[in-house]
């Protein structure tokens, strides 16, 4: 879609509202049933990137293709996180109005994104199984292993470990210690990226954590490896007027972090950043180069989610979501890109 001067600054308008006031654009929770409830969405197919362009490759990324979605239900949205459970088709995700999610990615005969299905949603409960209120559960990081599900929250700041029922998921059965002090975690700035580092790098697999824009005073930001046998916290360089809103571990053992920034004059914009791997130890400061960046003049909103998969053809693929903060003026997006490692 091409944006018109007054669409852009609709959106920008929008995205001004989320970003600058604070407000939040989702419905309230509300206590009821838990059940879980069967959203019907539909996909409008994305085959450029970069809006009027034809180009594939952008830096090592290749552009397979995206799905701009809609669906009539008033839950549908707000989409920060997500891990496949099946390589490229099976998926969990969390929502930060304190839904969890569910879907499969379905592709084409060209290995192209082509609709999403089985797309169901559930309210979080509390450890009395109650539902709880938004600000308690603002969603944002999750980490997928062995049939856990780990969720970072922020503002009531905390990481929860979960058992994995796409029929019903349960209450959390253990809060995790991020090593962060809880002063140090700034209101709405909280865990945004939880992931599981690569089985055969230094951490073996462990947790790591890494806040959205809760800085040091070197400016630097906040994140720990709170598993695995080098735990502890350390910082990520903060390159530019970029936040951090999810990350993942690709098999080479470098963390791909997901990055975003807003200004009233550019409006959003979103990077791929390469932590090496290395640097992601106690007591250092992280850093790694720029892959991608991207503004409103390429198929973007408030990217949100990421994760990392090999397609049955060996390609290192990198998936990407948005929340739309319930907003008429924002859209949820879905994203495929081939990491090339050349």
């Amino acid at each position: 879609m091409i944006f018109s001067r007054g669409g852009f600054r609709q959106t920008l308008f929008a995205v001004t509202a989320l970003f600058v006031a604070g407000i939040a654009l989702s419905p309230c929770i509300a206590a009821g049933s838990v059940s879980v409830e069967l959203i019907e969405i539909s996909a409008r197919l994305i085959d450029r990137f970069h809006i009027g362009r034809d180009e594939k490759r952008f830096g090592p990324l290749e552009f397979v293709g995206g799905l701009e979605m809609t669906s009539p239900s008033r839950d549908f949205g707000a989409l920060s996180a997500f891990r496949f459970l099946k390589p490229g088709s099976d998926f969990i995700g969390v929502a930060d109005t304190g839904f969890w999610f569910f879907g499969t990615v379905t592709h084409d005969a060209d290995k192209r994104p082509s609709g999403m299905r089985n797309f169901r949603m559930q309210q979080m409960v509390d450890e009395a199984g109650l539902i709880e209120k938004k600000w308690k559960v603002d969603a944002e990081g999750l980490a997928v292993k062995g049939g856990i599900a780990t969720v970072g929250f922020e503002r009531n700041h905390r990481v929860s470990q979960f058992k994995i029922d796409p029929h019903d998921m349960e209450p959390p059965f253990k809060q995790l210690d991020s090593l962060i002090p809880a002063w140090e975690l700034r209101l709405n700035r909280g865990f945004e990226a939880v992931t599981h580092a690569h089985p055969n790098g230094q951490h073996q697999g462990g947790l790591v954590v890494v806040s959205e824009k809760s800085l040091d005073t070197a400016g630097n930001i906040y994140a720990a490896v709170i598993g695995g046998p080098h735990k502890g916290v350390f910082t990520v360089k903060r390159n530019g007027n970029f936040d951090i809103t999810d990350g993942a571990f690709p098999p080479d053992g470098d963390l791909l972090l997901l990055e975003r920034s807003f200004s009233m004059a550019g409006g959003v914009k979103m990077r791929l950043r390469r932590i090496y791997g290395e640097s992601v130890e106690k007591g250092a400061v992280a850093d790694g180069p720029v892959l991608m960046e991207a503004d409103m003049a390429y198929q973007i909103d408030n990217m949100e989610g990421l994760d990392v998969w090999t397609r049955d053809d060996g390609a290192l693929m990198v998936s990407l979501i948005s929340d739309d903060n319930h907003s008429m003026l924002q859209r949820n997006l879905y994203l495929e890109f081939v990491l090339h490692e050349d």
